[in-house]
This record gives structure tokens, C-alpha cells and sequence, in this order.
């Protein structure tokens, strides 16, 4: 199954964050922040959103910072992606 965004939509896959810090200590799942680096998998047409014509900026494999909590979560065969509207991205990592 594949997901399909509509309009100013983002699908976007969470990059796995370190499990050792630069120092080499190795961190347990509960001391891991949730990452706000992700990967762009699938991104909407973009058109009209509110009576406003919006662009499309990132595309698919781009790497983006989100805000910590934004987003729908979804689970598609067994891979978590979260769908953002295309304002809720921050900034492309290059």
C-alpha cells in the first residue's frame, strides 16, 4: 500500500536518531527525544489551499526539520510515517 498526499500534504519517514552519543555512551529507547529530522516520501500537487494558490518546496528525499509534535501519525505495513501540511516543515537539511 502506498500513501498518496493530497493538496499541501507531506509524507514524511522519521530518521532514526544515534543510540550512542559523541562520548560513546549508549542510550536506552526512554532517554531517546523523539527525532525532528525527517526524510520526504511522498509529497501533494499543492493548489488551492483557503483561496490561496501554494507551491510545492520540498520534494521527495529531502531531508526536513519539523515542529516536535506535528502531524498525523500513521502505520503502513508496519513502517510509521507522519503527514504534515507543507507550513508545519521548518527547514531542509542540506
Amino acid at each position: 500500500m502506498t500513501i498518496k498526499p493530497l493538496l499541501d500534504r507531506v509524507v514524511l519517514k522519521t530518521v532514526e536518531a544515534e543510540e550512542t552519543t559523541k562520548s560513546g555512551i549508549i542510550l536506552t529507547a526512554s532517554a531517546k527525544e523523539k527525532p525532528e529530522v525527517s526524510e520526504v516520501v511522498a509529497v501533494g500537487p499543492g493548489g488551492k489551499v483557503d483561496g490561496n494558490d501554494v507551491e510545492m518546496y520540498v520534494k521527495v528525499g529531502d531531508k526536513v526539520i519539523t515542529a516536535k509534535y506535528s502531524g498525523t501519525e500513521v502505520k503502513v505495513d508496519s513502517v510509521e510515517y507522519s503527514i504534515v501540511r507543507q507550513s508545519d516543515i521548518l527547514a531542509i537539511v542540506e
